[in-house]
């Protein structure tokens, strides 16, 4: 077919879409074969209409066209197949095995025999491989991702999967223009014309004079109906043709490349819009991705137009903790001896301290008695075993820094990532001994992050790094359990979560990519840029079942938000941080209260449930003037661990946490003592 009968195609399918002929323009793509509409192809399978999915990819390709088109038919088959046999319903199964699948022995023979071998019950119900599949919704949608990658890659697809770009109502216009040069051509032309049909070349009936009167304006014959919405392009077409005017789609889901929209919590921001609008897969807990409760797929999202956010926390009741709960008066200042670069509480003995600094050490202090309990410096323990990469930057410069150490859930080990390579474990108790337990080399340069998970109901240390992978490494033996590839930038952040049975990790890069990854996947099956492709840290709330992020931009642009798990979008932008911050801005959260981060010399609260600033305090002075604080708050949200100016730490404390430190005050004898290499400045606490 020649290009201009190629864009009449075009043409009429916008026409079509325009009219909400979301059925014909579906059909027209199919048998034209001329535009692959992904976002239709990803709802069909969503929903399981595996037949409507084969023949839609039929307009397109044919099994035995190539491997790509081969491994699609496969995939999708396949998961037909798996879906019979979950259900139990061993017949169609079975049909669907010989009708369907055998073409595929000479392809694959070892997947041939695998689905061969699960038609017997005993051997499907034990395979462990194929226990996601069990979550319809989650296998379907991690299906998706794998078929969106091989039609990309395949060569007769990956040129019709963008629409051409062109203005709205063009056919119309094409129609007038050629309406407007057929009455010009009029031997005798009316001044206002009837036309009825657009199947015969218009023509005016010769005037009794035979003047001819002035040529016809430029008004369109076949105006647009004045109820335009009624020619709004389709929700299906929304990609190639946005519409500004109406409030986006708040369908679930986070996916590759997409934006998250802003939903009804969120104070007006107008953010820069990112691209061609796609689908920003949420797996939070809308059912379509499992990954916790599911995962649904958010489809056409626009952000960035004022008219698509109308938001006011004035608008909804929330509860209003009041600021009385907040950890604010200063009980005690101490000094560290060298920067502190990273806090956190003991999980379970929430007055227990440890604290990481810039020369490697890591220290714990037990904030009721205010004294030192353990300390470490910075050691290799076995430099033979450690890498000749190790060795040489070591050689090179023997200066380490604590990136991040914390807990592990139940407080009996701690994890540190260093600025070299290494990461270390201790366990401890409260016999304040500190005993190390792993030295791993686990990743070429800094070791960004570390945190704790439970992939296979066993504890395990999870790490990422300047190298761009993230590991997981057994808490016992300090063997590799998994490696995630994929980030084009060094590693930033993780952060691991479970809901239900799925186990997941988000990743962060420093150049804004996030990516989320499934244990046993080890290919990234989400990823997505957050707003401005910020360097972002994620953190969920205490109790698990709120999300957090805080990104800072190479401008110093800083955006703290909560984000909505159903939807995946951004439920809350939280005002008030200014706009240069020398570094990423440090927050925590308390219970579902209260939400912290150190900016602007000062120390900022706000209610989880409000963008707007709770309370600010300067926590009596010596908030370190170049960089951000770092916070952290103690399980109960009772006390606040705040760093400051040379190499000092404040505690602050609400009346409850005052209390319980007064207690411990009260309770110590004569003979225990502030350790005399500390440094302290204690405030009695004001009732």
């Amino acid at each position: 077919m020649s290009p201009l009968k190629k864009d009449i195609v075009f043409m009429i399918l916008k026409f079509l879409g325009e009219g909400k002929l979301k059925e014909t323009v579906h059909m027209l793509e199919q048998e034209c074969g001329f535009y692959f509409n992904m976002e239709h192809f990803e709802d069909l399978v969503q929903a399981g209409q595996w037949d409507e999915v084969e023949r839609y990819l039929s307009g397109f390709t044919k099994v035995d066209d190539n491997q790509y088109s081969m491994k699609i038919f496969l995939e999708v088959r396949k998961q037909k197949y798996l879906e019979a046999l979950e259900s139990n319903d061993r017949t169609k199964a079975a049909e669907i095995f010989v009708k369907d699948l055998k073409v595929f022995y000479t392809y694959s023979e070892e997947i041939f025999k695998e689905v061969t071998m699960l038609l017997d019950p005993e051997k499907y119900s034990k395979n462990k491989q194929l226990s996601k599949c069990r979550h319809t919704k989650l296998a379907r949608n991690i299906m998706f991702m794998e078929l969106k990658k091989l039609i990309e890659a395949n060569p007769l697809l990956n040129d019709k999967l963008n629409f051409p770009s062109f203005s709205s109502n063009r056919l119309e216009a094409l129609v007038n223009q050629s309406l407007n040069w057929q009455h010009y051509l009029c031997k005798d032309p009316q001044p206002d014309p009837d036309i009825e049909t657009l199947f015969t070349d218009h023509s005016c009936a010769s005037s009794a004079n035979g003047a001819r009167p002035p040529p016809a304006s430029n008004e369109p014959f076949f105006a647009p109906p004045s109820n335009s919405a009624a020619f709004r392009p389709s929700a299906t077409h929304s990609p190639f043709q946005p519409v500004v005017s109406q409030p986006a789609s708040a369908m679930a889901g986070w996916m590759a490349n997409a934006n998250p929209p802003l939903t009804q919590d969120a104070p007006v921001v107008h953010l820069p819009h990112f691209g061609q609008p796609s689908s920003f897969t949420s797996f939070l807990s809308n059912p379509r991705l499992h990954i916790p409760d599911a995962v649904h797929l958010m489809k056409r999202i626009h952000i960035g137009q004022p008219d698509e956010v109308s938001l006011s926390d004035a608008t909804h009741q929330h509860t209003i903790f009041p600021k009385d709960g907040i950890p604010q008066i200063v009980i005690w200042t101490f000094n560290q001896g060298s920067d502190a670069m990273s806090l956190d509480f003991h999980p379970i003995h929430t007055r227990i301290l440890l604290v990481g600094t810039n020369v490697g050490d890591i220290t714990i202090w037990e904030v009721g008695s205010r004294e030192r309990i353990a300390h470490k410096t910075f050691r290799v323990r076995d430099i033979d075993s450690c890498s000749l990469a190790f060795k040489t930057v070591l050689a090179k410069d023997a200066s380490v820094t604590v990136k991040r150490c914390m807990w592990c859930p139940d407080g009996s080990i701690l994890g540190v990532a260093f600025s070299k390579h290494l990461v270390q474990t201790y366990t401890f108790d409260l016999n304040r001994e500190l005993h190390q337990m792993l030295e791993i080399d686990a990743h070429v340069g800094s070791v960004n992050d570390i945190a704790f998970s439970r992939p296979n109901n066993s504890l395990s240390i999870v790490t990422c790094g300047d190298d761009k992978t993230i590991k997981v490494w057994d808490t016992k033996t300090g063997q590799k359990q998994y490696i995630f590839e994929g980030h084009q930038a060094p590693v930033y952040s993780v952060c691991p979560h479970y809901k239900e049975s799925i186990q997941f990790i988000f990743s962060t890069a420093i150049d804004g990519k996030i990516k989320v990854w499934i244990y046993d996947c080890l290919e990234s099956k989400i990823d997505f840029d957050p707003p401005g492709h910020w360097c972002t840290r994620m953190q969920y709330s205490t109790d698990g079942t709120r999300l957090f992020s805080c990104g800072t931009s190479k401008d110093g642009e800083t955006l703290l938000m909560e984000w909505n798990e159903g939807e995946g979008s951004i439920k809350r932008i939280y005002s008030g941080l200014r706009k240069n911050p020398s570094e990423v801005v440090q927050f925590d959260t308390t219970k579902n209260h209260f939400l912290v981060a150190g900016d602007d010399f000062a120390i900022k609260f706000w209610d989880l449930d409000n963008a707007n600033i709770l309370h600010s305090i300067v926590a009596d002075g010596g908030l370190p003037l170049q960089a951000s604080p770092k916070v952290k708050f103690n399980r109960e949200g009772t006390l606040l661990a705040v760093t400051t100016n040379n190499c000092r730490i404040k505690i602050l404390a609400n009346a409850d946490g005052q209390r319980i430190v007064m207690m411990n005050e009260g309770s110590r004898g004569p003979s225990q003592h502030i350790s005399t290499n500390v440094k302290v400045d204690f405030k009695p606490p004001k009732f």
